[in-house]
């Protein structure tokens, strides 16, 4: 996979280059040559080291992967951690499978497990059957990554749901000496990584209640700061605001287009995360953080929910292709391994990559451009390994660049930098070709950054190219401009079903047949019109092209809310919990201001249910969120309902938006189901949910 190519920076003093930490070539150090002055932020050298890696992983294996949960409350037994064929070797190879380059791994999680023999407490891998108490994934982790290459980075929790003292002062000493642990014993980091989760429902240590902090304020971030800054100067740290690198406002692995580098002092917000600030005087830029199966912690029902290869490839041009590091989650299962069909896809997906990065189409092209700032800033430079091209100060509108190539190429990938040693500069640009004499717009953008890789419809043929600026704060100075030819790939469609049970299946792209069946076997079945699935079936699909095929996609349906029937709901909007199949734009059930809520349904005959699901809201109402909780109930006659049939919290609901399943430990056959909800998370006054269906399969 290419790497992307930090260059010298030209016509700056030495000084200038030893501040930023980078040498100037013998070839390009003249003092005679003229200087450009940066515009607005720049990064650090930190900053400039994390760019340059793009990919890497996060590693979630902890207390969840044994209690198939995805947060943990904090009162687990060390003894429940017993992967049974632990191999870091085989993690950090999984990881190079899919072209990565380094490992972040949740050294604890918010359930307070510590993966290393921390002295500060006995909730750790020392009291675990795995090797005898004896064992310890950082370092086991942290030692692969180094033999094999791989940056390592670290997760620590602040919010811990086991430690009595949470909440209080000395559990913020507990975890700076824990920082201190981690920071000074596992070799050069790259990353720390703070969540956002803070405070909540936890055991801390047999109390089992409800504790709030102050996030901004409780852990002294001064302090953290200075103890990371102190033992690892070259890391980057990860938090929503005030920190080295944001939170891009989702786990879709979607970051915004365009997505600025820069931010401002306003107070953090997820669109704020998502978009960033053209013009803020702070480098900030965005990670964008997903995991390659639905889950965050490896669950046996989800192994055959792995993202495929291209859909991979959509994500990496929706991060790293909108200037932004992926951060792809790679939860190890029971083993202690990177599951087989994890490895399947991340290898799928680097093969796609570098076949495409095999051929730079714009190798041995003449450049052109409207201006040059002078010596040394020469067009050409945005096709060598040194060097960027800059134009004169006064040319930023209408400023081009144009590549020559030997013969005509085709091509539908396009990868732009700027050097942002020297900010950024360009705002908003046109891709042309020479069609036939006249210059034919292929692509209209905002943003380049870090880089910008332009994915085009269809592949394109032309012996000339040219990027041409329609808005810049500053003179353009453009590192790269390369041009590449993606493999012929199909991607899988996407399936869809309607409350009424009528399922459709698309394809996102142009001629192509989709094939489906419903019998479990490979999709032979030419797609033309809906298909029913009222109650509930097995549906698989491809899309094809050619010889082509895409990646199987496969649905699990069960029973739709077909004649069902709310006889219950405290609140309002109450049909938006019938209306879970309509899409992310459907209304939100939202309870009253303060209370819990009791939802009842009859779902309209008798059935054997093993559990329910339910759809947080899209877009909350304001002071309104997901619900924290839940007690459920069955009966066959509305007046029988017994004991509880489950009875937990959402884990992560208030940041992971998808479907939430929760399974009954036992069946219990009825036609009504009731649910309380008891609370929204983190301590917002009302409820919201997006929908409600039933597990009968």
């Amino acid at each position: 996979m290419l790497l992307s190519r930090r260059k010298a920076i030209i016509g700056i003093g030495a000084g200038t280059a030893s501040l930023l930490g980078l040498s100037a070539c013998s070839h390009i150090g003249n003092e005679n040559m003229a200087r450009i002055a940066p515009f607005g932020a720049t990064p650090s050298n930190r900053h400039l080291a994390w760019h340059d890696l793009e990919t890497y992983g996060f590693v979630h294996f902890s207390m969840n992967t044994f209690t198939d949960r995805e947060w943990g409350y904090g009162d687990e037994h060390p003894s429940l951690f017993n992967p049974t064929d632990f191999s870091a070797r085989q993690i950090v190879d999984s990881a190079k499978a899919g072209g990565l380059r380094g490992l972040i791994l949740t050294a604890k999680h918010h359930d307070g497990f510590c993966l290393w023999p921390s002295q500060y407490t006995e909730h750790s891998v020392k009291n675990c059957p795995y090797k005898g108490g004896k064992g310890d994934i950082v370092g086991e982790l942290s030692k692969a990554c180094a033999k094999a290459g791989l940056k390592f980075g670290v997760y620590l929790s602040p919010w811990d749901r086991n430690h009595a003292e949470y909440g209080r002062p000395a559990y913020v000493a507990y975890y700076h000496n824990q920082l201190e642990e981690l920071t000074t014993g596992y070799g050069p980091l790259f990353e720390v990584w703070f969540d956002g989760a803070n405070g909540g429902d936890g055991y801390y240590g047999g109390a089992r209640e409800r504790r709030k902090i102050e996030a901004a304020t409780y852990y002294q971030w001064d302090k953290i700061r200075e103890i990371v800054r102190r033992n690892q100067p070259d890391a980057v740290m990860f938090a929503d605001e005030h920190m080295d690198v944001r939170w891009v406002g989702n786990e879709k692995g979607v970051a915004g287009d365009p997505c600025w580098p820069t931010v401002d002092e306003t107070p953090y917000t997820m669109p704020k995360g998502n978009k960033g600030v053209r013009g803020g005087h702070i480098w900030n830029p965005a990670e964008t953080n997903t995991s390659i199966r639905p889950g965050w912690f490896w669950h046996a029902d989800e192994n055959d929910k792995v993202r495929s290869p291209a859909n991979l490839l959509r994500l990496y041009m929706t991060s790293v292709g909108r200037g932004t590091n992926l951060l792809l989650n790679l939860p190890p299962d029971r083993r202690g391994r990177i599951h087989e069909a994890d490895v399947a896809s991340l290898t799928g997906f680097k093969a796609i990559l570098d076949q495409a990065y095999s051929a730079d189409l714009a190798e041995g092209a003449i450049v052109f451009a409207s201006s040059t700032f002078g010596r040394g800033y020469e067009s050409g430079n945005v096709l060598k390994d040194t060097g960027y091209w800059a134009a004169k100060e006064t040319d930023r509108q209408g400023a081009w660049l144009q590549l020559a190539l030997p013969k005509v190429e085709r091509f539908d990938f396009i990868r732009l930098e700027e050097a942002i040693e020297l900010g950024v500069r360009v705002d908003t640009f046109v891709l042309e070709i020479d069609a036939g004499g006249d210059w034919q717009e292929i692509a209209r953008h905002t943003g380049i950054g870090h880089q910008r890789i332009v994915r085009l419809d269809q592949p394109v043929a032309t012996d000339k190219i040219r990027l041409r600026t329609l808005s810049a704060a500053a003179s353009p100075a453009l590192s790269s401009f390369h041009l590449y030819l993606l493999p012929a790939i199909v991607e899988e469609p996407s399936i869809k079903r309607a409350a009424d049970g009528t399922v459709t299946i698309e394809s996102a792209e142009d001629s192509v047949e989709i094939l489906y069946s419903l019998d479990g076997q490979a999709p032979s079945a030419v797609y033309s019109t809906p298909v029913s699935l009222g109650e509930g079936g097995t549906l698989k699909a491809l899309a094809r092209r050619g010889d082509n095929e895409s990646a199987v996609v496969t649905v699990d349906f069960d029973v739709a809310p077909l004649n069902w029937k709310i006889i219950r709901a405290n609140g309002e909007g109450s049909d938006a919990i019938l209306s879970r199949y309509k899409g992310w734009n459907a209304a939100a059930f939202t309870g009253p201001p303060g209370q819990a809520v009791e939802i009842v349904l009859d779902v309209a005959r008798s059935y054997k249910l093993k559990g329910f699901t339910l759809q947080p809201a899209s877009q909350n109402p304001y002071g309104a969120g997901p619900p924290a909780a839940f007690t459920a109930w069955v009966s066959e006659n509305l007046n029988d309902w017994g004991a509880p049939v489950a009875q937990d919290e959402f884990s992560n609901i208030a940041a992971n938006r998808s479907e939430q399943y929760i399974r009954f430990e036992t069946a219990k056959a009825g036609r009504y189901l009731k649910i309380r909800l008891p609370k929204a998370v983190n301590g917002l006054e009302v409820i919201a949910v997006g929908g409600i269906g039933i597990i009968t399969r």
